[in-house]
């Protein structure tokens, strides 16, 4: 338990972004599977459409800090990497 109020406020603060960071990686792992499964289909046009969500999301997290930029960079490109591949 705190023992100080701010410590008491950092506490709570820190739950609510923990909570916020949570629902965004969420969002990131989902987005990133069902654009994998469109490039395993071999629905390219699609995946290419899905493709463009994922990197905002992935540009979005890194810019509020959720993901480091390097980390959301390596998915992207690994990502597109991918895509290029596909038939």
């Amino acid at each position: 338990m705190p023992n100080t109020k701010s410590a008491e406020r950092r506490m709570r603060s820190n739950e609510r972004k923990r909570l916020h960071n949570r629902s965004i990686m969420s969002r990131l792992r989902h987005l990133e599977k069902d654009y994998r499964e469109l490039l395993s289909a071999g629905k390219k046009d699609e995946a290419a459409k899905a493709y463009r969500d994922v990197a905002s999301a992935f540009d979005k997290a890194a810019k509020s800090g959720v993901v480091h930029a390097t980390t959301a960079c390596r998915k992207k490109s690994r990502l597109a990497l991918a895509l290029n591949r596909s038939k």
